[in-house]
């Protein structure tokens, strides 16, 4: 599998999945009343020139790294201790390895590091891609061969296994409703952060920035309105890294630079969320309470007290 930035973008804007719970990268989470300085566990000092240091307003209500491993872990174990129950030994799929972006924001408007793309254009760390195909291959295979053991998994089948009634849903509904699934969605910051991205393109100073950088791509012989279309590029979509998307990439940069769009953009995200975080504060802080619950329980389930 290849994954570009602009797909890495999309991956980190869409849900968390239930059972493996991986995706975009968030702070910390912990409880506030103040929906507009919820704390998003920012732990490197704010660099204008770097989005990697960039916190939005959101992220202080989507769940963390931790949080998403933790739930992770423990929806794992009850799963396996429920397929043993009923005599099936089970085997997770691996979790999906960092690729891209080191934070939320850091890949969120396009690409910075030259260096990088001097070497893979718009695409991930050669290390990183290996990675995680690899990962994506071991998914394939998850210890189960079909049949009774799978009805058993994920339910629909038979109702009974060795003398035993399967739970609705199977074992993956048996976890999801001991750890919350709906928790770790946060369904409505979810909404938040992939409403921004979009509505922040139409602000004026957003659109100028665009036009700016746009016009210094075209000094340099491409032709994109925005700086994702470049990325997003189907010429650049195999996984070869060509001397044309290299040189694209680089452009890109320098033009970003010159332009300060990627700043632009976050600044004009960031009143947009603050604003719809505002509106939206009663739901946002059920979902986190909500969450924080199914923290708590993953916790308790993994340290063995439930």
């Amino acid at each position: 599998m290849n994954t570009s930035s602009g797909r890495i973008i999309t991956v980190a804007l869409s849900s968390i999945s239930l059972v493996g719970l991986v995706g975009c990268t968030s702070p910390d989470i912990s409880s506030t009343t103040n929906p507009l300085s919820r704390p998003t566990g920012q732990s490197v000092p704010f660099d204008e020139k770097d989005p990697a240091t960039w916190t939005l307003p959101i992220q202080g209500y989507l769940p963390s790294d931790t949080a998403r491993a933790q739930i992770s872990q423990a929806k794992k174990q009850v799963i396996g201790d429920c397929m043993k129950s009923f005599g099936f030994s089970w085997t997770p799929a691996p979790d999906l390895p960092k690729i891209g972006g080191k934070t939320f924001a850091d890949w969120r408007y396009g690409i910075h590091d030259m260096a990088l793309s001097k070497e893979r254009g718009y695409k991930p760390d050669a290390a990183q891609q290996d990675a995680y195909d690899a990962a994506m291959n071991a998914g394939a295979l998850d210890g189960l061969t079909g049949g009774v053991d799978s009805q058993t998994l994920e339910g629909g089948g038979a109702q009974e296994v060795n003398g035993k009634k399967v739970p609705t849903g199977g074992c993956i509904g048996q976890a999801n409703r001991l750890i919350d699934a709906e928790a770790a969605q946060t369904s409505t910051a979810q909404q938040i952060s992939a409403e921004t991205f979009t509505r922040s393109k139409a602000d004026t100073r957003v659109v100028r920035a665009f036009a700016a950088w746009s016009s210094c791509m075209k000094e340099k012989g491409y032709n994109y309105k925005e700086p994702l279309d470049a990325s997003d590029d189907p010429r650049f979509s195999s996984r070869e890294v060509t001397s044309e998307e290299i040189s694209t990439a680089v452009s890109d940069i320098e033009c970003r630079n010159s332009t300060g769009v990627a700043k632009v953009w976050f600044d004009a995200e960031t009143e947009l969320q603050k604003r719809l975080i505002e509106e939206q504060a009663e739901q946002l802080n059920q979902e986190s309470d909500a969450l924080d619950a199914a923290v708590k329980k993953a916790a308790d389930i993994l340290a063995g007290t439930r």
